[in-house]
């Protein structure tokens, strides 16, 4: 039997298209081409922790930025509303290509961090966004990241305390309720319609 032929470069597909209608090019993308409404669609329907967490429903990506821009305004209150949208928006180059635990990502290497920073930079430039952020402000995301890390650890995803805070630090001290609400997976059209709200209500802000 004759091996197939491989794809011709020409003919290879390298773009998605979207619910929008938009067809975003994964390797070259651009801003017109991405819409919030089909970041929001993707997030919400994309589980963190490989879907390895408790509750009815998956603890989605599209939550998991609310909990991490609930985090960072707990920690920097008084935190520049762009930087707030940052946070909120950290995560959604995933709307396209997923969510890959971070050990999946150390053995795949830089290609998947080339395609990530380039969908990230169309992204912050389609919503008027620095292209890259300071130092400052992309190590408060990163903070703010691992404290909903912690949380989505110990309290979704079965890891003991000790193990959380060796891998992520510390607990960042939400108030009860609001971890309760953050912290039980809501169904992926929850998860679209609190995002979108939050995406405006700090979009709006700017």
């Amino acid at each position: 039997m004759t091996a197939p032929k491989p794809f011709a470069p020409d003919t290879t597909r390298v773009w998605q298209r979207m619910l929008s209608g938009r067809r975003l090019d994964l390797l070259d993308p651009s801003p017109l081409d991405i819409e919030i409404a089909d970041i929001a669609h993707g997030l919400a329907r994309v589980a963190r922790w490989n879907g390895q967490t408790g509750g009815a429903h998956i603890f989605s990506v599209a939550q998991h930025t609310l909990l991490v821009e609930a985090v960072m305004r707990e920690q920097t209150p008084r935190v520049d509303a762009k930087f707030r949208l940052a946070a909120l928006l950290h995560d959604a180059p995933e709307y396209v290509i997923g969510d890959m635990i971070s050990p999946f990502k150390a053995v795949l290497g830089g290609d998947y961090k080339a395609v990530e920073k380039r969908l990230l930079t169309a992204i912050h430039v389609r919503f008027g966004l620095p292209p890259m952020l300071s130092d400052e402000i992309t190590q408060q995301i990163k903070a703010a990241d691992r404290g909903a890390a912690y949380l989505e650890a110990t309290q979704l995803a079965g890891f003991a305390r000790a193990e959380a805070k060796r891998l992520f630090g510390r607990d960042p001290g939400l108030p009860p309720a609001t971890q309760r609400d953050y912290l039980t997976p809501w169904t992926a059209a929850k998860a679209e319609k609190r995002f979108l709200q939050r995406f405006r209500s700090v979009f709006e802000s700017l």
